[in-house]
This record gives C-alpha cells, structure tokens and sequence, in this order.
C-alpha cells in the first residue's frame, strides 16, 4: 500500500508547484516530432525526445538551463556553437546555458534522445529562436 501511494505523489515542478503524475507522463507533439517528459523536480527535467526522420528542432538558446542530450536510438547530428558533429547510440553531449544548438534526424528511423535539463528555470518559455524550418517566430518564443 505504501509503494502505491508514492507513485501517486505528485513531483515537484521545477518551479516549486506540483506536477501530477499524468502532467510528468505526458506526450507533447511538435512539428519535428514530440517530447514526453518523464521526471522532473526542483532545477532539473527528464524527458524523451523523438525526433522524426529528416526534421530538425529550431536553432535555440536558453538563458537558464543547461541540456544534456543521450542517443538512445538512431543517429543525432548535433550543432552546438559552431560545432557540427554527429552523435550515435550511447553517446552524449553537453548544451551549456546560453549556447545556440540545434537537434536533428539525419536518418530514416526515429531518433531518441534523453534529455536531462538543469537549471534555474526549465519553462518552455526559456527558448530563444533563432531559426526554425516551420516558420515559427524567431526570437523568445515560449516552446519548441
């Protein structure tokens, strides 16, 4: 009985508030793909990305965070700075804060990414754009 109740406690979002357990299991669809966030707590987020074949994140920046990016499945091809590398399964790499990156699917099957965020604030509203293939506005854009 007491397993159950610690798996309905509701986790911490990085803001202090509460977050339900459905909230941290759900999945967000995106043009590039979609996103599930999995954990999150006090200064950090866990998510999965899936990354559709041939699409690509917005070019971005966060002021507050930093991302750590593994490859669980597929091939990742990666721009953080001027740095363009790809990256394969069980491989990592580190997105300081304040840094222009970019994710991409280079491959023709899905590609999974898991992403720990850390930071003072992790909102989707920490996204600044500075290019994107979907037309989306550029510049502090709330979500990817």
């Amino acid at each position: 009985m007491a397993m159950a109740r610690e798996v309905r406690n509701p986790v911490a979002e990085p803001n202090g508030r509460k977050m339900s357990e459905s909230a941290v299991r759900s999945t967000v669809e995106r043009p590039w793909g979609r996103f599930t966030v999995i954990d999150a707590g006090p200064n950090y987020q866990v998510k999965q990305l899936e990354v559709d074949p041939g699409r690509r994140l917005s070019l971005q920046y966060h002021n507050y965070r930093a991302e750590h990016w593994v490859v669980v499945q597929g091939l990742a091809r990666v721009t953080i700075g001027a740095e363009i590398k790809d990256v394969a399964r069980n491989e990592s790499v580190f997105v300081p804060p304040k840094t222009a990156h970019r994710l991409e699917n280079p491959g023709s099957e899905p590609l999974r990414i898991i992403e720990v965020q850390t930071g003072t604030y992790l909102g989707e509203d920490d996204i600044v754009r500075l290019a994107d293939d979907f037309g989306r506005p550029v510049g502090n854009s709330g979500a990817d």
